[in-house]
């Protein structure tokens, strides 16, 4: 068998039913491995039809269940490159800015335009940080504290997978003031973005340059692993924006969570249903496996 196909069902929904394992079963022509009953089930099997895919789609249709088909080998990853708005944490933290600064609506507008890639990453960054400009400075540590939401699974997603030896980076288009705060709660081992300037206690309207654009991303991705001698087949990526495509193409596994039609597209593979853990299951670990587990 080269090759495995993955259920993963929404965390705490049981969604993947005995009759469901038994079917999938029946069309991969393997016995199913539960990795969590009832939420995460894995088949070994051979190559698949594009009708034998659509049926397993059709099996889980109307349920909370992401289906994947992966290589066999090589599942577990040794560097992990994660981007953080609307990724790691369930925020935009320029969005956030703009609502301390009165002009929310106006800079989501753009935002969306950006993560949909209808607008190039950097003519997005400087439209909005000219929007925020003369923001007090003491904005970013109320962001932070009253507003900023971690996605369910990201500590044990980066727990576990540097248990097993591997490197965690956050990777951002977004500012150092925050990935900082992010990687550490979060236990990655080294972050990068863009950083805010400031004068006189408040936002410039600028970051210093050159700007991480949409090139920083796959960049990085390819720079650490070449640094950590790591293969890029030993690689995963996560995002969900436009600007995180080349990362996700370029990397061992790419994940789209929950994410934008263009980027599910060009991802290996697309998580719109399980939170951060599903990068668990896709490398094949178990639920006793994760790191905290009892």
């Amino acid at each position: 068998m080269d090759s495995v196909v993955i259920l993963i069902a929404a965390p705490g929904s049981r969604a993947i039913s005995p009759a469901i394992a038994k079917a999938a079963g029946e069309l991969t022509g393997s016995a199913p491995e539960w990795l969590h009953e009832n939420e995460a089930l894995q088949f070994p099997s051979r190559s698949l039809s594009a009708g034998e895919r659509a049926e397993i789609g059709r099996l889980v249709k109307d349920q909370p269940i992401d289906v994947a088909l992966l290589a066999a080998d090589n599942r577990r990853k040794r560097l992990l490159i994660a981007d953080m708005d609307s990724t790691m944490i369930g925020q935009e933290c320029i969005d956030e800015l703009g609502a301390l600064a009165g002009v929310g609506d106006r800079i989501k507008v753009i935002t969306a335009s950006a993560m949909k890639g209808e607008l190039d990453f950097e003519t997005a960054l400087k439209a909005r940080l000219a929007l925020i400009k003369d923001l007090p400075q003491d904005a970013i540590g109320r962001i932070l504290r009253e507003r900023i939401t971690f996605r369910p699974g990201g500590k044990t997603l980066v727990a576990t997978m540097k248990a097993q030896g591997a490197y965690a980076v956050l990777v951002s288009g977004g500012f150092v003031q925050f990935t900082g705060h992010v990687a550490k709660h979060l236990g990655f081992d080294e972050h990068r973005a863009n950083e805010l300037l400031m004068q006189d206690g408040r936002l410039t309207g600028e970051v210093r340059e050159p700007i991480l654009g949409k090139d920083a991303k796959h960049a990085a991705l390819r720079q650490i692993a070449r640094e950590k001698g790591i293969a890029l087949a030993d690689t995963l990526a996560v995002g969900d924006g436009a600007n995180d495509i080349p990362m996700l193409k370029a990397a061992g596994l790419g994940v789209a969570l929950h994410a934008k039609p263009k980027v599910r597209e060009a991802a290996s593979v697309s998580v719109t249903h399980g939170d951060l853990t599903a990068l668990l299951y896709l490398q094949g670990y178990r639920r006793a496996e994760f790191a905290g587990s009892a």
